[in-house]
């Protein structure tokens, strides 16, 4: 009765916040452009300059993707430069994007070595290579790109269209998360969803509310805002940027904006159990402030939600087979099943933000107990810095063991 209770409470929040959240789309025809664009006269380029900045490191498995999506899901004629910042990767990230702009040999791709980040500041995650690219960058509008992610065709026109027309100073989206891997499958719905309950659409686009989230894999600043905020700089020593930037932009009265952009952008995270537990395990307790509440209370939901309901049925079902069928265990067993079914409709609802099928949603248990997992080692990791990495690169995290 208890994880019915649970399950249906998240379900009806989740639903809820799909419903009701935003969606951006891109024009598929001349009557779906907005004034702005259908309004140009045929070969004229009104719209300002886009700088799109990609920070890699140890992406060699993706820049190439990354940076051809960019390019051939943008016209020619659009005012764009794309910056690939290798920010001094170990793999063959640097040569990669270095022979495909040989190849390619269009002005708009420039590709820059990383320098290395200077001794006397503390430079977390991507800050320091998104820092020396925008010092390159001549945009009045900047695109901040993870390497994993794919724009799909004429995704910048129209972030800049909608950008435009609504005023925004910073527009950031949940692409379609993509899956391979049964790891992905069973642990980023999950995510997913406590980032849907933590950081609600219509929550983060109240300019009176305090919640504020950014998706660091898409943040399309206004560059006047962007230095406003003081860009990567000001939150050098956040590992968890993105937020450190979109609520820093929200308390200078500047809008923020955040929508499904499944539409324009697709991002596999992680390729591999092993990905999926470092990327997570390192991000999720900074990303919740260091609110060591916020942690336990999403390890909580997952156990409580995902995992409770099949430990139960298990239970239940071995009682059935030792003391027979009675009224009370029959009546368990129909509310274990009931909220197992609601687990399927959580996942409809994820789907309708993340793109993600219900593919696999009879493995939430495990999934659910991943998850809950993965959100205590974060505290420890980031309160400790025991195995604290991304891709090898050992992190240092300021004034540990002082949470805010």
């Amino acid at each position: 009765m208890v994880a019915l209770l649970g399950a249906s409470i998240y379900e009806a929040k989740l639903r809820r916040i799909a419903e009701t959240a935003p969606t951006l789309a891109i024009a598929t025809s001349s009557s779906d452009r907005s004034p702005s664009a259908s309004s140009q006269q045929p070969g004229t380029i009104t719209l300002p300059l886009v700088s799109v900045i990609i920070p890699a490191y140890n992406e060699a498995d993706n820049i190439e993707d990354c940076i051809l999506s960019v390019l051939q899901g943008t016209p020619p004629s659009a005012p764009l430069e794309v910056w690939v910042l290798d920010d001094q990767s170990s793999d063959d990230t640097l040569a990669i994007a270095q022979t495909l702009q040989q190849t390619l040999n269009d002005p708009r791709l420039r590709v820059l070595a990383g320098k290395a980040r200077p001794d006397q500041q503390t430079w977390m995650g991507k800050n320091w290579a998104c820092t020396q690219a925008v010092e390159h960058a001549r945009g009045a509008f900047l695109l901040f790109l993870d390497a994993d992610v794919r724009l799909k065709p004429g995704a910048i026109v129209a972030a800049l269209e909608f950008v435009q027309e609504n005023q925004i100073d910073l527009l950031t989206l949940c692409p379609e998360v993509v899956c391979g891997c049964l790891a992905e499958w069973l642990v980023q719905p999950w995510m997913m969803s406590l980032l849907m309950a933590g950081f609600a659409f219509n929550e983060v686009n109240d300019p009176h509310a305090e919640a504020a989230f950014a998706a660091g894999m898409f943040m399309f600043f206004r560059r006047t805002a962007y230095e406003q905020v003081g860009g990567h700089q000001a939150v050098a020593d956040q590992a968890v940027e993105d937020v450190e930037l979109a609520r820093r932009l929200k308390l200078k009265g500047l809008k923020l904006y955040y929508a499904i952009g499944a539409n324009l952008a697709s991002v596999r995270m992680y390729r591999s159990l092993a990905g999926v537990w470092e990327g997570w395990t390192k991000n999720w307790h900074l990303g919740s402030r260091r609110s060591l509440y916020i942690s336990l209370l999403s390890a909580t939901i997952m156990l409580w939600v995902c995992v409770l309901p099949w430990f139960g049925l298990v239970a239940l079902l071995y009682q059935l087979e030792t003391v027979g069928l009675t009224p009370v265990n029959g009546l368990a067993i129909a509310l274990a099943v009931t909220t197992i079914a609601i687990q399927y409709r959580i996942r409809c609802s994820i789907e309708r933000v993340a793109a993600i099928p219900p593919r696999y949603w009879w493995l939430t248990g495990i999934g659910g107990a991943l998850v809950a997992a993965i959100t205590i080692v974060s505290v420890i990791k980031t309160e400790t810095g025991w195995g604290w990495t991304w891709r090898g690169r050992s992190l240092q995290l300021p004034n540990a063991g002082v949470r805010s």
